[in-house]
Parts: C-alpha cells; sequence; structure tokens
C-alpha cells in the first residue's frame, strides 16, 4: 500500500495500491498499522517531511512493526560551489536581509508566506500545482513544472528570470539537484536549508537496500 499525503493535486498513477490523506498523528497511523496487517513499514517521505517520520518510529515501535526509511544523502558542495548553509527557514529570511535581488525559491509552496518578511526580492516559484490563493508576496513569477529537472533546463529558467541567488531545502538526491549543478555553472549563491531533526531509525539510500530489507529481514537485525 503507497500512502501519498494529498499535496499534490495529481499524483503519478502507480502500479500498486494507493490511499491518499493523513492517519491522524502518530495513534491513527498505529491504529492503521493494525487494522490493516502491516507486517513492514518503508518511510519514504521528503526529508524535511518531519512530522510523518517522527509518527511512523513513534508508531513502528508502537505495533513492533518493522521500519526503514529510504533516504537520500544529503548535498555536500563541490569545487565551484557558492553555498551558505542555514538551520531553518528563518535563519534563510536572515540570509536575504539586504538590497533587492531576484530570489529563485525552490521550497515548495508550503513555506512561501514566511518569505513575505523580506518583501523587497522578487521571487521565482517554481510549484508543481497552481497556488490555490496568490502567494503573499509582493513581486513574484511562477513557473508549473515537474520534475526531475535538467541543469541545461534550470540555466535557461536563471537566464531567463535574471536570477542572482538560490534558496533550497538540501533534499539530497538527483532528482532535484539540477538547480544546484545550474548555479554552479552560472556562479550564483545558494542558500542552502540544513535538515529536521529526526528519531533514531533504521536507514536505507537505495531501493535495493530496502528490498533486501524486505526479503531478509532477519539478516539486518529487525
Amino acid at each position: 500500500m503507497l500512502s501519498y499525503a494529498g499535496r499534490v493535486a495529481r499524483p503519478r498513477a502507480q502500479p500498486v495500491p494507493v490511499r491518499i490523506g493523513g492517519f491522524g498523528g502518530a495513534d491513527g497511523l498505529a491504529d492503521y498499522l493494525r487494522t490493516e496487517k502491516i507486517t513492514h513499514l518503508v518511510d519514504a517521505t521528503h526529508p524535511f517531511a518531519a512530522t510523518i517520520s517522527s509518527n511512523a518510529v513513534a508508531a513502528a515501535r508502537a505495533t513492533d512493526t518493522p521500519l526503514i526509511a529510504l533516504t537520500r544523502p544529503p548535498w555536500q558542495p563541490g569545487p565551484g560551489d557558492d553555498w551558505r548553509f542555514v538551520p531553518d527557514i528563518p535563519a534563510a529570511l536572515t540570509a536575504l536581509n539586504g538590497p533587492a535581488r531576484r530570489v529563485m525559491l525552490a521550497l515548495g509552496r508550503m513555506h512561501l508566506a514566511q518569505f513575505a518578511a523580506c518583501p523587497q526580492h522578487h521571487y521565482l516559484l517554481r510549484l508543481v500545482d497552481p497556488p490555490d490563493a496568490p502567494p503573499p508576496l509582493p513581486r513574484h513569477s511562477i513557473t508549473l513544472d515537474r520534475g526531475p529537472f535538467t541543469a541545461e533546463g534550470d540555466i535557461a529558467l536563471m537566464r531567463d528570470h535574471s536570477i542572482q541567488i538560490i534558496v533550497a531545502k538540501n533534499a539530497g538526491g538527483s532528482g532535484a539537484d539540477a538547480k544546484l549543478a545550474a548555479a554552479r555553472m552560472l556562479r550564483l549563491p545558494v542558500i542552502l536549508i540544513d535538515r529536521p531533526a529526526l528519531p533514531a531509525r533504521r536507514e536505507a539510500t537505495s531501493v535495493a537496500e530496502v528490498l533486501r530489507w524486505l526479503d531478509h529481514p532477519a539478516d539486518l537485525g529487525v
């Protein structure tokens, strides 16, 4: 059973049964695990989905359900990168203090309102779905697109919008790193938000690892 949070209006079709929506916290997820007789739980959520990941750990412990998290190694800067790491969105806002710039805000739609605290900038917002209401940002442009993206495409996007700085979450993986490659080639600075702290849990960095865990749980100390 694949569970979606329900934040995307038209999720991609999947070759397995799908449910959409929340569970009602850790207790609700624990009830679901019991009711559906779930034997193994794979947390494949976004690295910044701290609430559901914490709830998954708590529900797995409450029901004695083996849990593994499929996560992505965080991005690390390389030669030519101009990255500034910040712990959270308030720190990213502090880093944006100063004269007006053209900012690519690669954070999705959940945190847009917080950037109204820096109204001097023009923000480029890349979203999967059109927003339900106009973003509370005095100066902004919206592009609708769904990844994975390419460095070439992101270079063209940044040039078209005269981007001067990028703000992104350190999501890791290869599906969303094109903007970082584009920033490197264009010599643009990046404000990169650190991941939230999560409870201790077993982690894997590839689907193959998760499948081995499912096939041979006794060998992996479940």
